[in-house]
């Protein structure tokens, strides 16, 4: 039953319809749902969503187009769910992902973990006439 909602919410139905799908009604699934994964199936359906975005961008679709074939309305759709289900940015989080291996070839190692913003301006002048600082 809990693989039927999966493949379900993995498809792009939404809850009501995965609900039908299983004979359950809504808070049924709700609370079966909290039981198995841990959270509610709509939850569920925004990780299943971030997972399929980032296996198309590590096959190396662009974020734009990985966003779209997994559901999302655009990349700043699929940028905003990495932040709140990862805590991390979009580029940061799958700059720490390693490539998915072509068929019949030897695994890729993880890139190097991000430290950070390294490209950040640290001696940017006060602007002309200032005398305060922040």
């Amino acid at each position: 039953m809990l693989r039927a909602v999966v493949d379900g919410l993995s498809a792009g139905w939404t809850v009501a319809r995965a609900a039908d799908a299983v004979g359950l009604g809504a808070r049924q699934l709700h609370r079966r749902s909290l039981d198995a994964f841990g959270y509610e199936p709509k939850t569920l359906a925004r990780v299943l969503r971030l997972q399929c975005a980032l296996a198309l961008v590590r096959s190396g679709l662009p974020y734009a187009v990985a966003a779209v074939e997994a559901g999302c309305a655009d990349q700043a759709h699929l940028a905003r769910e990495t932040r709140a289900l990862a805590g991390t940015t979009l580029s940061a989080y799958t700059a720490s992902l390693a490539p998915l291996p072509a068929a019949g070839a030897a695994p890729v190692p993880p890139a190097a973990p991000v430290s950070g913003p390294a490209s950040a301006k640290r001696d940017t002048p006060q602007p002309s006439g200032s005398s305060t600082t922040a």
